[in-house]
């Protein structure tokens, strides 16, 4: 019964990084070792795992990939750090990433994503890292991030939110750089004449 825990474990890991690998373009093949064949992704580059065998770092960090990311990242229970940093890639960041909840590291910064922050990720309550500048995300600053108290780094520069920026929890402690580059936010919500969402209608 271990055993087939363990196989199940792994091809639900397997299966999570395989989608990822599929929905990416990658013209230098640094995502070649990542073999849908072998059922432990521990064996796989750019990939790390705990004594367990549970997938705890992805690092693809500057690969000049392309494409977007997958939901089935939600699936990787034991991950930590997830670095897809200076690359191209687009589209939303799945909602199922707030499924991670050992997250210390969420880095996807310098890339094309669009859309908004999800609610979600304020369900990251072991977040240290939070590094998403340098994209064209939009919306309003979700509140549910004050509430993770671990986080201790947090850009959002440059990018096109709107709104106000908040200023409890964590949010005491970020320098206003956090936020430059948006010229659609409005400033600390603390000053009160500013609406929650100012600019983004």
């Amino acid at each position: 019964m271990f055993f087939v825990l363990i196989l199940f474990r792994r091809t639900i890991s397997g299966d999570a990084l395989h989608s990822l690998r599929r929905s990416l373009s990658d013209p230098d093949n640094v995502l070649q070792s990542w073999d849908p064949t072998l059922v432990n992704p521990c064996t796989w580059f750019h990939v790390t795992c705990n004594q367990d065998n549970q997938v705890t770092r992805v690092d693809l960090g500057n690969s000049r990939l392309s494409g977007h990311l997958v939901p089935e990242l939600g699936e990787l229970k034991q991950l930590q750090y997830l670095e897809l940093y200076k690359n191209q890639i687009s589209g939303n960041i799945p909602e199922e990433l707030g499924k991670l909840t050992n997250l210390i590291s969420l880095d996807l910064y310098s890339n094309n994503l669009t859309g908004s922050i999800p609610e979600s990720l304020g369900n990251l309550k072991s977040l240290i890292f939070l590094r998403l500048n340098n994209n064209k995300l939009t919306g309003q600053i979700p509140r549910a991030l004050t509430n993770i108290k671990s986080l201790k780094v947090m850009d959002l520069s440059s990018n096109d939110f709107c709104g106000t920026i908040p200023v409890s929890g964590p949010f005491e402690h970020f320098p206003m750089k956090s936020f430059e580059g948006n010229p659609r936010l409005d400033g600390p919500e603390l000053l009160g004449s500013v609406a929650y969402d100012s600019g983004c209608n």
